[in-house]
Formats: structure tokens, C-alpha cells, sequence
């Protein structure tokens, strides 16, 4: 049993770890990527393990964010229910392409493109910030075709990205729906739902290979499901723009994380 090998110090810390990542995850979107490079650095497992274990927790984290935010009243602002459906459905397909992928890409080299990425996202969004640049949302001024179009690339890229790396959903997503104007509550409640389709596909398929550690997934999701509720509330008393601030301080300080 994988928990009878992880000292009560090392549980604690992972504890205490997932708490904060599920607060992440609820309240600027990047959250759980920290608890899949904790179980890689800190238990001794295989990577599939890691990813399989990480997995099967963000899809309780999903469902739980998702609830609250549809108790907010979230998704009944402007098209957050069809923008939820469309990414969550694409990336579906954006994640069997990813896997398969996966087979003929370097991961590494991925994920060194994927980690310039998320830096300059990051970026991007404090600069606007501290600039006073207010966002714009383009969903909005687009047409409904237009709208589905780029709400389909968005979701296959992120799936895909998800697919072939085992990241991908809010710390993702996020960034990408703020950069392009939608509302900070808007943009968290969406992914939330998107990364359920992602995770549980991701989950399914390690789990079938035997990599997915019941113990250790609970040990990392109860603190990730508490963190989730606290985030939430969060989310809703922090003014949008420090909430943006703090997305995009995030998405820089975890860029290494992921190429690494």
C-alpha cells in the first residue's frame, strides 16, 4: 500500500499542500497542477501513478467547484452554459488526440513549449492590469458562429494539451478565457465543468492500466475538496482584478514547474 511507504511528516505536508491547491483551484484556477508535482517529486511512484492518482481527485474537485458556482448563480450569466458545453465536449476529443500523441512527442519538449506559454499568458494578463487596460470581452462582439468556432479550437487545444501532458482544465482554461474578456467568476465556473470531462477521461484510462492509488487519492482530495469551498468564497469576496493579478502571478511562478 502506497501510504504505508510515506512517513506521517510527508502526509501532513501533502495535507496541508492539497488544502492550498484546492483553493487554487476554485479561486484563480491553477491549483492542482502543485499536488501532481508534489506526488512526483515527494512519493515514490510511477509517473502514471502520479498522473492517474492527481487525475481521479480534480474530477471531485470539478464536480464540487462546478456545484457551487452553479449555486452562485454563475452559469446563468450570458453564455456560460453553451461556452461549459462546447469546451467541455471538445476537449473531450482534444484528449484522445493528445493521448495519442503523446506516443510520438517528446513530452519534455512539450512541455517546455507549454511552460513559455503559460509564462507569457501570465504575463500578459499583469501587465494589463497594472496598465489599467480593461479587458474586452470577445466572445461578446463576436457572432454566434464566431463564438462556437474559437470556443471549439479553445477546447480541443486544452484537451489536447491535457491528453498529452496530464495537465490542462482551470490552469489552463482560465488564463485563456481571461485573456480574452470574459469575466473573472465566468471564465472559473466554465473550467471547472470542462476539467471533469478531461480528468474523468484521464482517470478512466489509468485506471484501466492499474495506476490510480485509492489512498492516496484521498489522502490529496479531501484538503483539495475543502480547499475548494474556501476558494469559492473567495473568489466571490476578492475584487476580479486582484484575482487576475493573482492568476497571472501564479501562471509565471508554476511555468518552470511544468517544464520541469
Amino acid at each position: 500500500m502506497v501510504l504505508s511507504i510515506i512517513s506521517i511528516e510527508l502526509a501532513i505536508f501533502l495535507f496541508v499542500l492539497a488544502l492550498f491547491a484546492g483553493i487554487g483551484i476554485s479561486a484563480i484556477g491553477p491549483g492542482g497542477i502543485f499536488v501532481t508535482i508534489a506526488l512526483f517529486l515527494f512519493v515514490p511512484i510511477s509517473s502514471a501513478e502520479v498522473a492517474g492518482t492527481a487525475s481521479a481527485t480534480f474530477i471531485a474537485t470539478g464536480l464540487l467547484a462546478a456545484y457551487l458556482y452553479r449555486l452562485s448563480g454563475d452559469f446563468a450569466v450570458g453564455y456560460a452554459r453553451e461556452t461549459a458545453i462546447i469546451l467541455s465536449g471538445m476537449s473531450i476529443v482534444g484528449a484522445v488526440a493528445g493521448s495519442q500523441a503523446n506516443l510520438v512527442i517528446p513530452d519534455d519538449v512539450f512541455g517546455i513549449l507549454l511552460a513559455v506559454f503559460v509564462a507569457v499568458v501570465g504575463g500578459i494578463i499583469v501587465y494589463r492590469e497594472f496598465i489599467g487596460l480593461e479587458p474586452r470581452n470577445y466572445l461578446d462582439s463576436a457572432t454566434d458562429l464566431q463564438r462556437r468556432a474559437l470556443l471549439s479550437v479553445l477546447g480541443f487545444g486544452v484537451g489536447f494539451i491535457g491528453g498529452l501532458l496530464g495537465v490542462g482544465g482551470p490552469v489552463i482554461m482560465v488564463p485563456l478565457l481571461v485573456i480574452l474578456g470574459v469575466p473573472m467568476l465566468i471564465s472559473l465556473a466554465v473550467a471547472q465543468v470542462q476539467s471533469i470531462f478531461i480528468s474523468g477521461f484521464a482517470t478512466a484510462g489509468y485506471w484501466l492500466g492499474d495506476a490510480v492509488s485509492i489512498p492516496l487519492a484521498i489522502l490529496v482530495g479531501v484538503p483539495q475538496l475543502i480547499g475548494v469551498v474556501i476558494g469559492w468564497r473567495v473568489a466571490h469576496l476578492v475584487a476580479e482584478e486582484r484575482l487576475r493579478i493573482a492568476l497571472g502571478v501564479v501562471l509565471v511562478v508554476i511555468a518552470p514547474a511544468i517544464a520541469y
